[in-house]
């Protein structure tokens, strides 16, 4: 018995970690500089504005982590659309100019 043959059980591997809420945290991360360099263009209280709609997005993706990883590229994504389309709003109808 001391040379039995024993079956290779290979180890276990754990699931891939999923590359999504990285590139979703990045897109945040990049997302920050527009929303503060808002003031070139936006007067003060829409850059404190903005600026909270930024931590509000960063709190959303930071609950998201785990539960839903796969929606934070889009979370980023929708940062940057939002800035774009509320800065572009605020030119043309709030009349801010750089």
């Amino acid at each position: 018995m001391a040379y039995s043959r024993r079956r290779k059980v290979r180890p276990q591997q754990p699931d891939a970690i999923s590359p999504r809420p990285f590139v979703g945290m990045v897109l945040i991360a990049t997302a920050f500089f527009p929303y503060a360099a808002s003031g070139l263009l936006a007067p003060w209280w829409a850059v404190v504005l903005l600026v909270l709609v930024w931590l509000a997005f960063l709190v959303v993706a930071c609950a998201w982590w785990t539960p839903h990883p796969d929606r934070l590229p889009w979370l980023g994504v929708g940062a940057l659309v939002l800035w774009f389309a509320l800065m572009n709003a605020g030119g043309a109808f709030l009349g801010w100019t750089a």
